[in-house]
């Protein structure tokens, strides 16, 4: 079993910046890969980001793209997601997952193990 801890969420203005942090608690971290994705209210839960088990490939979604940063740190079980020029349409409770599979890494579906999520709020 693999236990997912975000944090780092917070309210923002807009333009401000954030840094979401997810500890894991499988020692085989490197063995997964990880997504952020985020669930705004009366929304379906949407990718934002996934990073594969080295580090070494990402991608976004196209809202992100250039404003949001994921990458991880598998010696300290931790991914991130560094988000940049936050907008009001950012604001969404945040989660990280993480897989065993290879693809389709933009699917929830995809993903095994999820954290409880952190709120992220950006005023206008």
């Amino acid at each position: 079993q693999v236990q997912l801890l975000e944090s780092g969420g917070g309210l923002v203005q807009a333009g401000g910046s954030l840094r979401l942090s997810c500890a894991a608690s499988e020692r085989t971290f490197s063995n997964y890969a990880m997504g952020w994705f985020r669930q705004a209210p009366g929304k379906e839960r949407e990718f934002v980001a996934h990073i594969s088990r080295s580090g070494g490939s990402t991608d976004y979604a196209d809202s992100v793209k250039g404003r949001f940063t994921i990458s991880r740190e598998n010696t300290k079980n931790t991914v991130y997601l560094q988000m940049n020029s936050l907008q009001p349409e950012d604001t969404a409770v945040y989660y990280c997952a993480a897989t065993s599979a290879w693809w389709p890494l933009r699917s929830t579906s995809s993903y095994g193990y999820w954290g409880q999520g952190t709120q992220v709020t950006v005023s206008s």
